[in-house]
């Protein structure tokens, strides 16, 4: 059976409205009260009229404490408590001369003593508007600190945001640099063709950079044909000490992930894996679906990293003594971002062994854009359902990049 999802509006959504439904039910409720508790005591009807009376009076004087209270409740705390303590005896001492006068004229008071009755009623109404104002400033400050509260997560999400985009807008300026200058030595060599075909890769590379949304997310598939782009400029610069793997299984490639999350991996790769070694590196980019989990290894054949130039909080580097020294930044880059998306809902391991050769983990909770978008309709966290274990090993999707131009620079 279809559920349909419904979300309950919250009751202070609309202030106006609450305030007017509080007062209905909260006067209603004591003129019940203290009827059923006159009829009960066997008092005359016409004891209605006056408990009525007394119930329009306190009503009338509640919204004008309300007006009031709405000015003093963001002054400083001496100012609000005194201006309440004042305000409130004032309109306690209204309440109770109202209610006296009218119990006179009826007949309804048993003493004839005007000022003793007026002290009693007094007593009595102070309680009731007292109950009144200690509720409306419970109500009002649960409000700012809800206000705050959400003042607070705004600020934080945006604070989020602008740290994924600056972390995902880090690109390198030696790659832009370096493609720019390839192009300018093909233009002077006359290899229009080919520094045609660079300009083009290069100029789709910046477009899936920039249409993805900071923060935002896409399918494997996606983030793969990103890298292609990337490693097809690489490519033309390298030509065969590039050589690159790409293994993406079918159920993996519709998974989701940060944009650009793996290419400042491929990048170091390129840096330190290829460029220090006169016959280059391969690139091997692995995804895969394990259990309710998405992993993504990007591993090269390159000289590996030394542990001493690991930055402080990253997993622990196996030693090694070819690879060049390596700030870390974008490891950091990548280790922010995932604990900014996941928190403590992922995985990330990098590995360097002594024979050489660099890789770095990747474990995140596997999700796709139907699921996303089922839980999101449903307003419930989203989570991500393991996906179904296929009865013979999946077949892998290889990617191959363009063919290999030549270059001289």
């Amino acid at each position: 059976m279809a559920v349909l999802p419904i979300r309950p509006t919250p009751f202070f959504a609309n202030k106006n409205q609450a305030f007017w439904n509080l007062q209905l039910a909260g006067w209603g409720g004591a003129t019940l009260l203290r009827a059923m508790s006159a009829l009960a005591n066997g008092q005359s009807p016409d004891r209605l009229v006056i408990i009525l009376i007394a119930t329009i009076t306190g009503f009338s004087l509640s919204l004008i404490l309300a007006v009031i209270y709405g000015q003093v409740i963001r002054q400083r705390p001496l100012v609000t408590w005194g201006s309440t303590a004042l305000v409130l005896a004032l309109a306690t001492g209204v309440y109770a001369f109202i209610d006296s006068w009218v119990l006179q004229v009826a007949g309804a008071a048993t003493d004839g003593n005007f000022a003793s009755l007026f002290v009693g009623i007094y007593f009595i109404d102070l309680v009731l508007l007292g109950a009144w104002s200690a509720l409306y400033y419970a109500i009002n400050f649960f409000l700012q600190v809800e206000e705050q509260a959400d003042r607070l997560e705004r600020l934080e999400a945006q604070a989020t945001s602008a740290q994924l985009a600056m972390l995902r807008y880090q690109l390198n300026p030696h790659f832009l640099f370096n493609t720019l200058n390839s192009i300018s030595t093909l233009v002077l060599l006359k290899q229009s063709e080919t520094a045609n075909a660079m300009l083009t890769r290069l100029s789709s590379f910046l477009r899936h950079t920039l249409v993805t949304q900071p923060g935002g997310k896409v399918t494997v598939a996606q983030e793969m044909e990103t890298l292609q782009l990337y490693l097809g400029i690489e490519q033309m610069r390298f030509e065969e000490r590039l050589r690159s793997d790409f293994r993406v299984e079918p159920d993996a490639a519709k998974a989701q992930l940060p944009a650009m999350l793996l290419q400042p991996l491929v990048e170091n790769a390129i840096k330190y894996g290829v460029s220090p070694q006169e016959e280059g590196a391969e690139i091997a980019i692995v995804a895969q679906v394990v259990g309710p989990r998405l992993r993504v290894t990007v591993s090269d054949t390159g000289p590996g990293m030394t542990m001493n130039n690991i930055e402080a909080g990253l997993p622990a580097v196996r030693p090694t003594h070819a690879r060049r020294d390596s700030t870390g930044v974008g490891l950091a880059n990548i280790r922010d971002r995932l604990a900014q998306a996941y928190g403590e809902e992922h995985r990330f391991e990098i590995r360097s062994p002594e024979s050489g050769g660099f890789s770095v983990l990747i474990e995140l909770p596997f999700e796709t854009e139907e699921s996303v978008a089922l839980s999101e309709a449903t307003a419930e966290p989203a989570q991500a359902a393991p996906p179904k274990k296929p009865s013979a090993p999946s077949a892998v999707v290889t990617s191959t990049l363009p063919p290999k131009a030549h270059q001289t620079t």
